[in-house]
């Protein structure tokens, strides 16, 4: 991976794209919708009403492991199209918004080259910015019958009545009982999450028939043995441990194939009417898999691997997944699966999956459910999505659906925890992961204009998987009061910062030891850096007026405009930690500023949301 993303185009890509363009080019449509799983009569779910999907699919491959690489919507179309995972360019973020890598173009630019008339129609909710687009429209009227005659179509139809905020408002149109929806065993059983579900099931009912509509629409032009089909969701479901979840139900979506009969010899390789296939394939994969079915070879900076086409490649042996700041909730979790194991690493150990996110709690299943939590009322699967993740989590899909019995602590399994753990290792070294940067420190390059990609790319290229500088920032402090001493005084400021966090969790004589350094990075100019300490001197001193220090300190980090935004944001999640906890934190910050003219647009609610949830 080159440490710069290459302005012009390669040769090879020049003369693809001619050749491309005075083919006999496919259309290409794309019908997707939001916030759902494969919870599809077609992928042997027996509660859902899907019959137009179901009959689509009996004419064209299933995929059984596909994933949208991130749980969240933003972060998922990022990483679909630009053809580069999201942490690999810094916009792991929910709605972030940095600026591109030089050179980044979108992959509809690329089929713009080649000759395609390209539309969406219309959610964009990318967080990458000022990279080429390549749409030709993108709007709520963009369609593919608007094009310039003779010209093939690249056209997007996106439907959100599946969405997260649909399946918990008034429903106009129930279908499905609720006394029969399938309960997750993660979930307690009310009649909340029984209205909830079956509402979901009811917006797939809905989505069904708009997905039909679309299709009616090709049909009607004559121009369905002319395009190539695919319909999928944007992740898991809406609901929650889905939905932000960095695990299979959270990851895993519906994706759908139909190729007619003369583009047959652009067909994935295993392509057969009605069949199924479980090729590894992710978001990372859209954009090359799309340019390569329009004859075009995709650029060497895209990531994934082409599924379509002349240029498809073999099977991949794994997926890799993510998760970062969740709105209002800083995260940092990493994900590798096989087909059969997901391997999940936290960084943030003293979090939970089940971080209080203001816009998730509008839902009535997730309200119940965490009040119940709070008040004892769950077994051990139900409490886990409320209790702090372990560092690592690994589940068997295979005989845990579920993902409930984590497995990273068995004997048995000892040699695929290895195994994944390693794959992870040298996937985020591969690719850059910027989400060793905590976002705060991201931000600084962000507001300065440059593409975080740009500035710290090629770290941790052409050097040893055991020396790379990345896994070294993350890496776990095996325990000696000199090394813990070392760390915090000496290291790399991300090191430092990771050495913190990890005492939050640690505590104990590890904290105890070095408490004195501790206190003297409540000066650090490094914001995010003296907001992790003072955490966590929070969070383990027996000191009284040194925590009171700490949570002044906080206070006065979580003022806004006094401080950057996302610095804010990490100082009052640190301030409700040691609330949670019990301590005595200042009544001002119920009344803190959390509306401003210089808040970024993408993020006005993250603030408020944390006051209100403060009060």
């Amino acid at each position: 991976m080159k440490n710069r993303l290459r302005s012009l185009l390669p040769i090879a890509y020049l003369v693809s794209a001619s050749v491309a363009y005075c083919a006999d080019l496919p259309n290409i449509l794309w019908i997707s919708s939001e916030d759902h799983g494969p919870h599809l009569g077609c992928y042997g779910d027996e509660y859902a009403t899907t019959p137009n999907i179901d009959a689509f699919a009996k004419k064209s491959l299933r995929y059984t492991h596909a994933i949208s690489n991130a749980p969240v919507c933003a972060v998922a179309r990022t990483t679909l199209i630009s053809g580069m995972y999201a942490p690999s360019t810094g916009g792991q973020h929910m709605r972030s918004r940095v600026p591109s890598p030089e050179g980044l173009q979108f992959y509809p630019a690329y089929l713009q080259d080649a000759g395609y008339y390209t539309t969406n129609n219309s959610k964009q909710d990318y967080n990458l910015i000022d990279a080429r687009m390549g749409w030709d429209e993108s709007s709520s009227k963009a369609h593919w019958k608007n094009r310039p005659e003779g010209k093939p179509f690249f056209a997007i139809f996106n439907y959100t009545i599946s969405h997260e905020s649909q399946v918990r408002n008034k429903n106009p149109n129930p279908h499905h009982d609720p006394a029969k929806a399938p309960i997750p065993p993660y979930h307690p059983d009310t009649p909340e999450s029984r209205s909830n579900w079956a509402q979901y099931y009811d917006r797939l009912t809905t989505i069904d028939e708009l997905f039909q509509k679309t299709l009616d629409e090709v049909e009607e032009a004559g121009l369905m043995d002319d395009t190539i089909v695919m319909f999928f969701a944007d992740h898991g479901s809406g609901m929650p441990r889905s939905k932000r979840y960095p695990g299979w139900s959270g990851l895993n979506v519906p994706v759908i194939v139909h190729v007619p009969e003369k583009f047959k010899h652009l067909a994935s390789a295993d392509y057969v009417p009605g069949g199924a296939s479980d090729r590894l394939i992710g978001f990372i994969d859209f954009a090359p898999s799309t340019l390569s079915i329009a004859g075009v070879e995709p650029p060497e900076y895209y990531q994934g691997e082409a599924f379509m086409g002349p240029h498809q490649t073999p099977d991949p042996e794994f997926s890799f997944g993510f998760r970062g700041r969740m709105d209002e909730r800083p995260d940092f979790c990493r994900t590798i699966l096989d087909g059969r194991y997901v391997y999940i690493r936290n960084y943030y150990r003293h979090l939970p999956h089940g971080q209080f996110v203001a816009y998730q709690q509008k839902t009535q299943t997730t309200n119940v459910w965490f009040q119940k939590y709070k008040d004892g009322d769950l077994n051990e699967a139900q409490s886990l999505f409320w209790k702090p993740h372990p560092h690592e989590e690994l589940f068997d899909l295979r005989n845990d659906p579920h993902e409930i019995n984590n497995l990273a602590g068995s004997a048995e399994h000892r040699e695929e925890l290895i195994r994944l753990r390693k794959l992870l290792d040298a996937k985020m070294a591969e690719i850059d992961d910027l989400g060793v940067w905590p976002e705060p420190m991201l931000r600084e390059i962000v507001l300065d204009g440059k593409s975080p990609r740009d500035e710290l790319s090629g770290l941790f290229q052409d050097k040893p998987l055991k020396n790379s500088p990345e896994l070294k920032l993350v890496a776990p402090v095996r325990w000696n009061s000199d090394a813990w001493k070392s760390e915090l005084n000496y290291g790399h400021p991300v090191r430092r910062y990771w050495t913190v966090v990890q005492l939050i969790t640690k505590g104990g004589r590890h904290y105890r030891s070095v408490e004195s350094d501790l206190e003297k990075m409540l000066s650090e100019e490094q914001g995010v850096l003296a907001v992790a300490a003072a955490e966590c001197i929070g969070t383990h001193t027996r000191d009284a007026s040194l925590r009171q220090k700490s949570i002044d300190l906080l206070y006065g980090y979580a003022k806004y405009p006094n401080n950057e935004f996302i610095l804010a944001i990490h100082a009052f999640n640190a301030m409700e930690h040691l609330k949670d906890l019990g301590h005595k934190t200042p009544a001002g910050a119920a009344s803190l500023t959390s509306t401003h003219e210089t808040v970024p647009d993408w993020g006005r609610a993250y603030l408020p949301d944390l006051v209100d949830r403060y009060k």
